[in-house]
């Protein structure tokens, strides 16, 4: 059996097929910018319905990795598998059935600010559906409730908050009940108390809907909360996957310098600001009136 089928091994009573096996699979993933190779021959899988952190500091392949798992960059070489269907190789029929299958909640929420909330969610049912408006609209409020915002439905994006704003980007990633969802940097922006809010809406979600999801942070705090898995990149790799206790008790040098924030270890600050740091302090010595 071919891998785009593995997953369909088994079906209802009723003959539908079932999903098994992993939600997504990446295969000796390689991606390289010029002379920059940001991810190098990377190979995980994920399963289904749990919540999945990816960290590591800025340019170590988060955001690069995200846009291939949802189909939006091609690799240079090897395989993103959504739920055994390789969204690259795909026919349009195919790419267009994955991508109902998973949902984004983008960094900036990505709303459309002369739609309202409702409007803005109701966008992936219009497009990827031929349901009537009335039960569009039926679901648009249902998923708007399940993220706290059903009052906020006919407001438009400028009239809302950015925590609200996440939350009605969380509702349009799943207004069409996808098997996985993608959080990317969820927490930007947001004061800690809508940070908290945000992270219980992904594990309530995870847990009420049996969904997939992948959340991309460096938010400490959020990761401890969120996560049953971890994976953490530096240098397109994955140096390290393990539980939040298993991140907790590393001994790593890496690991414990990343969640430390030490300016010193095995992670390199960009030359530039290292560079900026030591002009910086010897112009201040310079400067310093003689004794």
């Amino acid at each position: 059996m071919s891998p785009e089928h593995s997953n369909m091994a088994e079906t209802r009573s009723d003959g539908t097929p079932v999903s098994v096996g992993p939600a997504i699979s990446v295969r000796n993933l390689s991606k390289a910018y010029g002379d920059n190779k940001v991810i190098d021959n990377m190979s995980f899988d994920l399963e289904r319905g749990r919540v999945y952190v990816v960290m590591g500091p800025s340019g170590c392949g988060k955001s690069t990795l995200l846009r291939h798992m949802i189909g939006a960059e091609e690799q240079d070489s090897g395989q993103v598998l959504i739920d055994g269907m390789d969204i690259q190789s795909a026919n349009p029929r195919q790419r267009e059935e994955a991508k109902r299958k998973y949902g984004v909640l983008f960094q900036s929420a990505a709303l459309l600010n002369g739609l309202t909330v409702a409007q803005n969610v109701a966008l992936p049912i219009q497009r990827h559906t031929d349901l009537p408006q009335s039960t569009i609209d039926l679901m648009v409020r249902l998923k708007l409730e399940l993220v706290g915002m059903g009052e906020a439905a006919d407001k438009y994006p400028y009239e809302i908050s950015g925590g609200m704003k996440k939350r009605a980007g969380l509702a349009r990633a799943i207004a069409l009940d996808p098997a996985i969802v993608f959080y990317d940097e969820p927490s930007a922006g947001l004061d800690p108390v809508m940070i908290g809010v945000i992270d219980k809406l992904i594990r309530d979600l995870t847990a009420k809907l049996g969904i997939t999801s992948v959340v991309i942070t460096h938010e400490m705090p959020s990761i401890f909360r969120i996560a049953d898995e971890v994976l953490m990149l530096y240098g397109g790799r994955i140096v390290f996957r393990g539980t939040p206790q298993d991140l907790r008790n590393s001994n790593a040098p890496m690991v414990r310098q990343f969640i430390n924030g030490d300016p010193e270890g095995p992670i390199n600050a960009p030359r530039q600001l290292a560079d900026l740091s030591e002009r910086l302090i010897a112009g201040s010595k310079r400067k310093e009136p003689a004794k």
